[in-house]
């Protein structure tokens, strides 16, 4: 097993899916939480000039979506192929966190891409509400956040209801399942009210939050506003 180090700043933000993805597999990492301060120093070591950044066995991997699916990928498949002969276990079934067919995962990479359209657009937004910068909050909401949330949601909210099974691709718990199920998260957390016209998504993430390893990870979890 190689030795994994993730860095990034004290909050959950855009390491907490790897950081989740760890904890259900059961692989040890070093999670380097880096402080603000000391930001300024460590940006020029990065390759990418950005966290998260993800170290295997001292190789660095930049960029959030291609550590989530690095790591889905990796711990989708050692599953695999320790537990194929155990038809009884989880994991066989559970955790493949990349799909369960390339056509799967092809659809896991469409709603992330999407996703990660919508979150442009949250940005502003979401840093009024968390504390990072300063705005008029009720001017965004109508402005930029309702007009974002219900394209992005009325997309996932057919999806969630279609699919309706506690995850929104496939039969399995995957890397997107993670990733809108912390975004959501993040949204009641401050906007508790904000979701409350797609009740398949919401519905659908509190039955992801619920997967026994991953509930234990949330309940243990320095507790940060994003």
């Amino acid at each position: 097993m190689p030795t994994y180090k993730l860095t990034y700043f004290p909050f959950r933000g855009r390491a907490e899916v790897a950081r989740q993805l760890f904890h259900l597999a059961g692989v040890p990492f070093e999670d380097n939480r880096v402080k603000n301060e000391d930001w300024p120093a460590l940006k020029a070591t990065m390759p990418f000039g950005q966290m998260p950044l993800l170290e295997v066995d001292g190789k660095p991997l930049p960029q959030s979506f291609a550590i989530f699916r690095y790591l889905a990928k990796e711990f989708g498949t050692f599953f695999r192929s320790i537990f194929k002969l155990q038809n009884d276990n989880p994991f066989t079934k559970d955790s493949e966190f990349v799909g369960n067919t390339p056509f799967e995962s092809a659809w896991i990479d469409a709603v992330a891409d999407e996703y990660r359209d919508y979150f442009k657009e949250m940005h502003p937004v979401l840093a009024v509400y968390t504390g990072v910068s300063e705005g008029d909050k009720e001017k965004l909401v109508k402005e930029v956040a309702e007009p974002a949330r219900d394209k992005f949601f009325g997309i996932l909210e057919k999806i969630a209801k279609n699919n309706c099974n506690g995850h929104f691709i496939g039969s399995s718990l995957t890397w997107v399942d993670l990733l809108i199920a912390e975004h959501v998260h993040t949204l009641l957390q401050h906007m508790p009210k904000f979701l409350d016209a797609y009740p398949f998504v919401v519905a659908t993430c509190q039955k992801i939050e619920a997967t026994p390893q991953l509930k234990e990870w949330i309940e243990k979890r320095p507790v940060t506003s994003f």
